[in-house]
Parts: structure tokens; sequence; C-alpha cells
């Protein structure tokens, strides 16, 4: 590649990133997941679109498809909040394990017996539909207001249950049905246990790092963070674990471990795993030739019906039966089992060992894909309200960002007030916050001052307030009671009523 040759592709890259970052309002509008409009990119690109790049190299296609998935994963587990998902992963796990097997069996009858697949082929495709994709499941989800039980379990599925599709894809692809299948569920079970103990001991390690060590500057948070969730991915996936199920949940730790600079990292992060979605979905438009789908677009319709309709209500019903889950629920965790491009991505595992039939395999579960998105994930929100499951929205949330002053073995916190926060209007003494922190600074349009305790807050201003090292995260605790139910909140619990008044914080 010479220089000009780079000059060329920086050029294309850089207008395929600004053209999908302005569909991401086209899809948010219409409801549709931007995976959509992405692959709809890639194939225009394609040897069949106005582009003519022809591309199949499927190898590659996985290679990047798993490092996008990574970084996927990373960003929906510093996303995913710690107490919402507790209550819920006893069934979640359940959901990951125990469902994807039933989903596995089922859809694989339908496409051999309803299709006329090979067993082999059709235990594939069921194995590799039988996923909820994070990145799908995640960008919708977060903009439906559900009870946080539906919306904690489907956000916890998606994450663990990449890692046992996984291997039953690369078991089917390489050898075919296993003859004992104890010996599979064992070693499922091993790489599911490697990966979690390296994910959580690894996440652990960094979150204790990084608040105990006071990095020269704040854009070196971001970049250790993400780091430090893609070496528990790398050290799972080389110790013969699940690096998925590993970077998930070392993620998940470090964004529960309230650390420094967090809105910053939250954003940086946001913004790889957009950069790897686009990149991911448009090189799996690429990889796919529309003319070669038209004879495969029935058996994707039929064995998505099956899938839809059988497949993961039976898996649901099943594997939440031990915990009595209303109806209601268990109808929209049906509905809401999002396909994307995880799928897609499994499905080059098959091609690239050759499998017999694994273009007709990648182009079922393409074409499976791309109908039953358009349809699910528009009509989620309408069943969440059919079934009375929204919820009211929530006053908004502080952004709070904490930078260490090691010297001082303080904090200095930096906290933006926005609309919707009961914050507004309540007056500098009225927070109460703990000894050792106070409020030294307000900035409003533009301008600071020393604020009075008389002086009244109001949306849009942004707070400094020093806190001590012990009382760090008693000020955030309270400082965010405050915005959720005003300055009541020492009565009424920084939760609501009903909290037991020995946690309150004073």
């Amino acid at each position: 590649m010479t220089v000009h040759h780079l000059n060329q592709l920086l050029l294309a890259c850089s207008l395929v990133l600004l053209i999908a970052v302005a569909a991401v309002r086209v899809s948010s509008r219409s409801g549709l997941p931007s995976l959509l409009v992405y692959l709809g990119i890639g194939i225009a690109m394609g040897q069949d679109g106005i582009g003519h790049v022809r591309f199949d190299n499927a190898q590659l296609t996985q290679i990047i498809g798993y490092a996008a998935l990574v970084v996927i994963l990373a960003e929906g587990g510093l996303g995913t909040k710690w107490k919402e998902i507790r209550p819920v992963l006893p069934s979640a796990a359940v959901l990951a394990l125990a469902g994807v097997a039933v989903s596995v069996g089922v859809t694989a009858a339908g496409a051999h017996y309803l299709v006329g697949l090979e067993w082999r082929q059709a235990l594939i495709i069921g194995a590799v539909v039988s996923s909820t994709d994070a990145a799908a499941v995640f960008s919708v989800l977060r903009r439906v207001p559900l009870p946080a039980r539906v919306k904690g379990t489907l956000e916890a599925e998606s994450g663990f249950n990449d890692a046992p599709v996984v291997i039953l894809v690369v078991a089917f692809s390489t050898a075919g049905p296993v003859e004992h299948w104890y010996e599979l569920v064992g070693e499922i079970a091993l790489e599911l246990a490697i990966g979690a103990a390296i994910g959580l001991t690894v996440g652990w390690l960094g979150s204790w790092a990084l608040k105990h060590v006071a990095l020269p500057a704040s854009g070196l948070y971001p970049i250790a963070v993400v780091a430090i969730a893609v070496t528990a991915y790398a050290e799972g996936a080389l110790a013969h674990g699940s690096g998925f199920l590993a970077v998930y949940l070392a993620a998940m730790m470090l964004g529960n471990a309230k650390l420094p600079h967090w809105p910053a990292t939250r954003g940086f992060a946001e913004g790889l795993g957009w950069i790897a979605q686009i990149g991911m979905f448009v090189l799996l438009g690429l990889l796919v030739t529309p003319h070669d789908l038209t004879d495969d677009i029935v058996p994707a319709l039929i064995i998505g019906l099956v899938l839809t309709m059988i497949a993961r209500p039976l898996s649901v019903v099943l594997s939440l039966l031990p915990f009595r889950v209303p109806w209601q629920e268990q109808t929209l965790m049906s509905w809401a089992g999002l396909r994307g491009a995880v799928p897609i991505i499994l499905a080059t595992i098959p091609m690239v060992n050759g499998v017999e039939g694994s273009r007709r395999i990648f182009n079922i579960v393409f074409v499976l894909v791309i109908v039953y998105t358009l349809i699910q994930g528009p009509t989620l929100p309408w069943l969440a309200r059919k079934l009375r499951l929204g919820e009211p929205e929530e006053a908004a949330d502080l952004g709070i960002e904490s930078a260490p002053l090691e010297r001082l073995r303080g904090h200095l916190l930096s906290v933006a007030i926005p609309e919707g926060s009961r914050m507004h209007g309540v007056e500098v003494n009225e927070l109460r916050l703990p000894a050792g922190s106070a409020v030294t600074l307000v900035v409003r349009d533009g301008k600071s001052f020393v604020p009075l305790p008389s002086t009244v807050l109001q949306h849009g201003d942004e707070l400094l307030v020093v806190a001590t090292d012990p009382v760090r995260e008693a000020a955030e605790r309270r400082l965010r009671a405050v915005s959720r139910r005003g300055k009541l909140a020492d009565w009424l619990g920084p939760d609501g009523p009903g909290e037991d008044p020995q946690r309150r914080t004073r």
C-alpha cells in the first residue's frame, strides 16, 4: 500500500463513518436498530451495489467481527447497572444456558424437518441464531422505558449467551454432532467458569488500581478502562475459557466501581462501540452477495418463524418457570430476543472451516436476521405499551465526574444539573452534604461564582464539589438522592419510601 492508497482509504472510511453517523438519526426516529442501516451501507458498497466492491474474505470478516464484538460487549458491560441485574442474575443465567439449549434443539428440528437441511447444517443454524445480539439489545432496550427486571434480564442474557453459542457453533462446525452430549456440556461449563473467574479478577484488580492511582491526564482513564476490559478477553481466551464472558464481567465491574472521570470514560466507550458496530456491519454487508439470496428467502422465513414463534417463547417459558415471572414479562422477553451481527458473524465459522453448504447457511442467517429485525425492533415499544409494561421516565440522573487529588487525599466532583433534576430550586445548604465535602463553585450561563448557603440551584448549573476520600461516595449518593427526590430525600430515602433508615446518608 502506498501513501496515495492510504489517502484514498482514509477518505472512503471517513465518508462511510459520516454517512453512518447521519443514519443513526434516521434509525432512532424510525425505531429500527441501526445495524440495518449499516448493513445497507455495506450492501450498497458491494459488488451488487453502486460501489462494485468485491469482497469475499470470510476469515478476515470473522476476525474483525470478533474484535468488534469484544468492544461492543465491553461497552455494554460498562453501561450495565449492577443494582438492576443483581436480582435477575439467576434467571438470566438459566435463560442464557438452558434457554439456548432449548432454542437450538427446536430451531434445528424445524430446519431439518421443514426445510430439509442435513442435521449438521440444521444444528449449526440452530446454534447460530439462538444467541441474542448484545449490540441490538443494548441499543433498542435503552430507548424503551421497561421495568428494571425485564431490562436487566435481557441485557444480562445478551451478555452471557454469546459464550455457550460460540462453543456450540465451533463444535458443530469442526466435528459435527458430538457423540456424548455430556462432554460438550462439561466443556461449556469449564470454559464459562474460567472466563467468569478471569473476568471478575481482572475487573476487580483494574477498578482497585484506577481508584488508587492518580493518572497525570484525564484522557488516560478511558484508555485504561478499555484496555483492562480487552485484557480480560485475551486472558480468558488464551486460558481456554470464554473470553466473551470475561470481557463482559470485567467491564461490568469497572462500570459499577465509580471510577474517576467516569462520564468521559463512558462517552469514550460509547464512541468505540459505535465505531465497532459500523465497521462490523458494513463489512458483513460487503460479504453478502444479494443476487445469491433469492433461493434462500423462503427457508430463512420458515426457520425464522420457528425460532420466533416456537423456539424463543418455549425457551423463555421453560427457563423462567422456577422464577414465577408474570406472563406479560415472559411475552415481552420472548419477542425481545433480537438478533443482529452476532449470528451473521458466527455464520462465518462454518465458511472458514469448509463445512458443506456453509454459503447457504450464511445466506439463510443473513435473510433471517434482516427480516425479523425489521419486524421485532419497531414493534417492541408498541408491545410493551399493550402489555402495560412501560414505566414513566425517572428524573434525569446527574453526570458526576471525579478527579482525584492525590496529595490532598480528596476528590474534585464536577456535577451537571440536567433538565428534569429535582435539584432545581434547592438551596446549597439544603443539600446537606456529609462533613468533609462542600460546594466550592457554581458555573451558570458561562459565569462562575462562589455560592452562598442560600444560593438556589438551577437547571443547567455546573457545580464543583470538593470531597475528602472517606466521604466521596457518601457525597455522590446524597447528590443523586436530591436530584431524584428533591431536598426531602433524607426522609424519603435515596430511592424513595421504604428504605432502611440505617442505610440513609446524612
